[in-house]
């Protein structure tokens, strides 16, 4: 049965609300950058990430890494901060910092990963296929809700969060590093007009 995380993992990528939960330890293939995600340098960026997590799925799907398994690629995910502290309407778009990733199955390991970066690099070109890495991290306990609509009416959606994390005595940690959050894209940018759009925005929290 093919796996699709937004039925099984449906908590987890689907909030109808502002929601606390705990994650475990999930696989990633990541690549960091910085600057303005509305340049062509991030859409390069993602494009380094999907020939490897496709390469992965297809190889897991004919069974020549143990037994047939098919799923759904999962959604891209990217943690963001700012080099000089800008944030919210004040942002500096030009001082973002990310780190982009495709989460990969538990049955996959970084072994896999290398080789299909090898597969990958004989057949397409990309200047960030060499940046890329395998990661394992377990976030942990986290605040995260949906918002729907364009990047630049999240500020909003986020004061929602902060009051939740007021009256749940939680504060705001980094994620993967020195991070602030993190944001999953539901939604395809080149498809999908940005009123349209949905975006799971997450912070880890741990207590006061």
């Amino acid at each position: 049965m093919k796996h699709e995380w937004r039925k099984a993992e449906k908590d987890w990528y689907l909030p109808k609300k502002p929601t606390l939960l705990t994650l475990p330890a999930l696989n990633f293939i990541t690549v960091t950058g910085k600057g303005d995600p509305n340049q062509p340098d991030f859409a390069t960026h993602i494009g380094a990430l999907y020939p490897v997590a496709y390469d992965l799925r297809m190889a897991l799907k004919r069974g020549e890494l143990g037994a047939p398994y098919e799923y759904t690629v999962y959604p891209l995910e990217g943690v963001w901060t700012t080099s000089d502290g800008s944030r919210g309407p004040a942002l500096n778009k030009a001082a973002l910092q990310y780190k982009i990733m495709l989460r990969q199955p538990d049955r996959l390991t970084a072994a896999d990963f290398q080789a299909a970066v090898k597969r990958v690099m004989e057949k397409k070109t990309n200047p960030y296929f060499g940046d890329l890495t395998w990661e394992t991290y377990a976030e942990g306990p986290v605040l995260q809700t949906i918002h729907h609509g364009p990047f630049d009416d999240e500020p909003a959606t986020f004061a929602q969060l902060q009051t939740v994390l007021q009256e749940n005595q939680l504060k705001v940690i980094p994620t993967m590093g020195e991070y602030w959050h993190r944001e999953i894209y539901l939604t395809d940018t080149r498809r999908t007009a940005p009123e349209k759009a949905k975006t799971v925005l997450r912070y880890r929290v741990a207590p006061l």
